[in-house]
C-alpha cells in the first residue's frame, strides 16, 4: 500500500530548523548544493533521517521527496532508522581485515548480542562494519561518530564499547573529543563545534602517515615505533626513541597478525588448511593450463 504523506515537525520544532536551514542554505549559490549538510541537519535532530526529515528537505530546497530519497539512501552517513547514541565502526576492508579487523567484528557481535547496523537494547551502540576510512597505517581502525581509535585489539575493542554504554569519557587517538552522534551531524551540517577546546584538539593525519613527507622535506625528526602487539625480538623499552630508516614503517604494519587469525575460514591461497604448501604455489594467483588464460 503507498505510504501517506509524511507528518510534519512541530511547530516549535520545524521553526527552529527553517532558522538553521536559512543559514546553510545562505552558502551556496544554487540552493540544491545544500541538500547534503540539510540531511545532517535534520539527522541531528533525530538521530536518523526519518521521512519527516527528507520532507522538510524538499520543501526548503523546492525539490521532490524521490530526489531527497535518492541522495538519502546513497550516502552510508545518513541512517535510515533509529540508532545509538554511539556509532562504533569497524573497519573491514581488507588492510583492517586481515591487521585484525575481521576478528574485531565478529568478536563485538558476540559481545553486544548485535549484528550489523543493529543497536544495544540500551540505545548506546550501533555497530556496524565500515569500508576504508584512509587510517590504514594504524589497522585495524575502529571509528566511534567517525573519531579514530587505532590500533585496536579484540580486548581494547570491547572495553571501548564497554566504557561506552557505561558514561566513561573515552578519548579517541587523535582528533577532537568524543560527542553524540547527534551532536556529530550537526557539525557535519557545518555549525561549529562550540565545546571550550574541541576545536584546537581537532587533527587530522597520525605521525605514521606523516613521515613520506617528513621525508620529502629533508626532515629527520625522530618517531617511535609501535611495537608488535604481542612482543617479540623487535620489543624495546617503552622510554627508547628510535631513529627511523627511510625504509621503516612506523606502524603497527610490522607486526601484522596471520591472515587466519582474522579470518580462520579463508587461508593464504598460498597454504593449504594444515600449514603445507599448494600445489600451485606462488602461482596461485594465476590461471593453470587446465583453466585457460
Amino acid at each position: 500500500m503507498p505510504q501517506l504523506p509524511a507528518p510534519d515537525y512541530p511547530d516549535d520544532v520545524r521553526a527552529r530548523l527553517e532558522r538553521d536551514a536559512a543559514e546553510v542554505v545562505a552558502r551556496y549559490p544554487d540552493s540544491r548544493s545544500a541538500l547534503l549538510p540539510l540531511l545532517h541537519l535534520v539527522q541531528s535532530e533525530e538521530g536518523h533521517v526519518t521521512r519527516t526529515g527528507m520532507r522538510f528537505c524538499a520543501e526548503v530546497l523546492g525539490l521532490t521527496t524521490a530526489e531527497v530519497t535518492a541522495v538519502a539512501t546513497f550516502y552510508t552517513m545518513y541512517r535510515r532508522r533509529p540508532s545509538g547514541d554511539y556509532q562504533v565502526g569497524v573497519c573491514t576492508n581488507t588492510l583492517c581485515a586481515v591487521m585484525g579487523g575481521d576478528a574485531i567484528f565478529e568478536a563485538l557481535q558476540e559481545h553486544l548480542s548485535v549484528g550489523n547496523g543493529e543497536t544495544t537494547d540500551d540505545g548506546k551502540v550501533t555497530l556496524e562494519h565500515i569500508e576504508c576510512n584512509a587510517a590504514c597505517d594504524f589497522a585495524p581502525v575502529v571509528m566511534v561518530n567517525w573519531e579514530f581509535f587505532d590500533n585496536q585489539t579484540v580486548d581494547s575493542a570491547k572495553r571501548l564499547v564497554d566504557d561506552l554504554r557505561a558514561g566513561v569519557q573515552v578519548e579517541p587517538t587523535r582528533g577532537a573529543p568524543l560527542c553524540t552522534f547527534k551532536e556529530t551531524a550537526r557539525i557535519l551540517a557545518g555549525f561549529p563545534d562550540e565545546r571550550p577546546g574541541a576545536v584546537e584538539a581537532t587533527g587530522g593525519a597520525g605521525p605514521a602517515s606523516l613521515v613520506g613527507l617528513r621525508l620529502a622535506r629533508g626532515e629527520a625528526g625522530t618517531a617511535r615505533v609501535v611495537h608488535p602487539r604481542d612482543g617479540g625480538p623487535h620489543d624495546e623499552p617503552q622510554d627508547t626513541v628510535h631513529e627511523p630508516s627511510p625504509g621503516e614503517h612506523l606502524s603497527s604494519h610490522d607486526a601484522p597478525q596471520e591472515t587466519s587469525a582474522s579470518d580462520p575460514s579463508h587461508p593464504s591461497p598460498t597454504t593449504t588448511r594444515d600449514g603445507g604448501a599448494s600445489p600451485r604455489g606462488l602461482d596461485a594467483a594465476g590461471p593453470t593450463a587446465e583453466e585457460g588464460e
